[in-house]
């Protein structure tokens, strides 16, 4: 790339970052014209082309958090696409992260008088995505803290403060909160705003088993205890170990439902079925307990089983 054209894609790329693509492409085509075989200025360019629309349409939206929304959404369709280009360049999609996330992050700062605990939970923890986004670890954690705070044991509050945890190295803390989350309702974790590589891997790994879509989400944590990735365990509350039983006695009699689906229902009762045996080992309970359970492993799926007891 020659020194003209290098300029000219660095100009280009502020511009991407202050969240202005049409003014971008005005910069890339003329550098194209200069340098047709150069595929990072080619790559801008369709970079601004997929952006420049969905920037003008923003002003269309009434509310700032619906404004933030719809960039997050397109965000996560544009690194789908992303993903099926052969040429890109690292640079270009840095800027045009920060730009989008910028423009999110500006609607949702709108929005810090919220009373509604809910609500508010949401916001800050989308205020701190885009700071996440932008590499601001710590500044994303404390966002995230606040929306635990305002509304605790969200599962995708939880999933998106342990992935900063595990980003600023504390990976001990991560740990705990992935395993809190994923038990929570893994239906409700966002995989693709999650970046760290402790569960991105781990993600990847349940992937190539064949899992997709929800049943994927569902197998996270089983396999998460037995890759040793969530190994760090909390002792369960008096009540809520009433509750897991419960859940635990519906679940079971949901599988008993000709018309239940075991691509969920199966990992879910397994997580289930971990936690009660992690709380059994924390009291020193009687074996035969634990023994108990693990036969209902062993009945429902009897590979998770060997894999569990090795």
């Amino acid at each position: 790339m020659g020194i003209q054209s290098q300029e000219q894609l660095i100009k280009a790329n502020g511009f991407l970052e202050a969240g202005k693509p049409e003014e971008a492409r005005q910069i890339l085509s003329v550098a194209l014209e200069n340098d047709l075989e150069n595929t990072k200025i080619s790559f801008a360019i369709w970079c601004c082309n997929y952006w420049i629309d969905i920037i003008k349409q923003l002003d269309s939206i009434r509310e700032p958090f619906e404004r933030g929304e719809s960039l997050i959404n397109e965000w996560k369709s544009f690194e789908k696409d992303l993903a099926d280009r052969k040429t890109t360049d690292l640079n270009t999609v840095f800027a045009v992260r920060r730009g989008v996330f910028s423009k999110a992050l500006l609607n949702y700062s709108k929005l810090t008088d919220e009373r509604d605990p809910v609500t508010k939970a949401e916001i800050c923890r989308k205020t701190g995505l885009c700071y996440k986004k932008f590499g601001e670890y710590e500044t994303a954690k404390n966002c995230l803290l606040e929306a635990n705070a305002a509304y605790p044991g969200l599962a995708p509050v939880l999933a998106e403060l342990a992935d900063c945890y595990a980003l600023c190295g504390e990976d001990k803390k991560a740990k705990v909160l992935f395993r809190e989350a994923f038990f929570i309702n893994p239906q409700k974790i966002d995989l693709a705003f999650l970046d760290s590589e402790l569960i991105c891997c781990l993600i990847r790994q349940v992937a190539e088993k064949g899992y997709t879509g929800a049943a994927l989400q569902e197998w996270i944590p089983v396999y998460g205890v037995l890759f040793g990735i969530f190994n760090v365990k909390r002792e369960l509350r008096s009540q809520e170990v009433g509750r897991l039983r419960q859940d635990i006695y519906a679940k079971e009699n949901e599988s008993k439902d000709p018309n239940s689906v075991p691509s969920l229902f199966t990992p879910r009762l397994i997580n289930m079925y971990f936690w009660l045996i992690d709380y059994y080992v924390m009291k020193h309970e009687d074996t035969a307990k634990i023994n108990q359970i693990l036969l209902k492993i062993k009945i429902l799926d009897p590979v998770i089983y060997t894999k569990f007891v090795q």
